[in-house]
């Protein structure tokens, strides 16, 4: 992993290579503990993953298919449904002490959605915009389709998980789910918008511009 950047007592790293999720799941709850912070950006091999309030019917297959396929299925301690990870996305995690940093769970949601839309805006010029009904964010032309998916879990006044941005993954393993109780043809992707060229530059640039735009709204 590369150490990318340090400000304000916040730790950042982008990883190269794919990170299996129950490694994450077992550095968040270790972070959480310790109260320690930090933000992770990686990518993760195909899984499913449901959170407190996933419904039953939102999953496709059963559990044999999805052992046939290589794909996981994990079950966890956070909002929202069943989303997807895959290579090609850009994942997410930020671990905040909301208490030391005198946050609310509402300014850090905030916090995190303004600084996704400028930094994709940013790298990519396109424009996106929340959905009042369901988590996530959105293109602004129709037909409105989902390109990031959030899920965050706040324990103890410290967060954990994050945001999965479908880059130059194919969304396969989407069609799987239901995806946060929608329908699968409801994602889209950089890829799937043209907007997926010189993407291991654009990726770097995405994560300069949130990490940085996200730090500055915490103060």
């Amino acid at each position: 992993m590369t150490k990318f950047l340090h400000r304000k007592g916040l730790p950042s790293y982008l990883f190269p290579s794919i990170v299996p999720y129950q490694r994450y799941v077992k550095f968040q709850e270790n972070s959480r503990k310790n109260r320690r912070e930090s933000m992770l950006f990686l990518e993760h091999s195909p899984c499913l993953t449901g959170g407190i309030g996933a419904k039953a019917e939102n999953l496709l297959v059963s559990p044999d298919v999805l052992t046939s396929r290589g794909v996981e299925l994990v079950t966890l301690q956070r909002g929202g449904d069943f989303t997807a990870h895959e290579p090609g996305q850009i994942v997410g995690y930020i671990h905040i002490d909301l208490k030391k940093r005198n946050l609310s769970l509402g300014d850090f949601l905030r916090a995190l959605n303004q600084s996704l839309v400028v930094a994709i805006d940013k790298t990519w010029d396109l424009a996106l915009e929340e959905n009042p009904k369901a988590p996530g964010l959105y293109t602004t032309l129709e037909p409105k389709l989902k390109l990031v998916s959030e899920g965050i879990f706040a324990k103890s006044y410290f967060t954990s998980f994050g945001f999965a941005l479908n880059a130059v993954n194919n969304l396969t393993t989407f069609s799987l789910i239901n995806p946060c109780g929608a329908k699968s043809e409801d994602m889209t992707s950089l890829l799937r918008l043209g907007k997926d060229q010189d993407f291991p530059k654009k990726r770097r640039e995405f994560v300069m511009s949130f990490a940085n735009t996200f730090l500055d709204l915490l103060l």
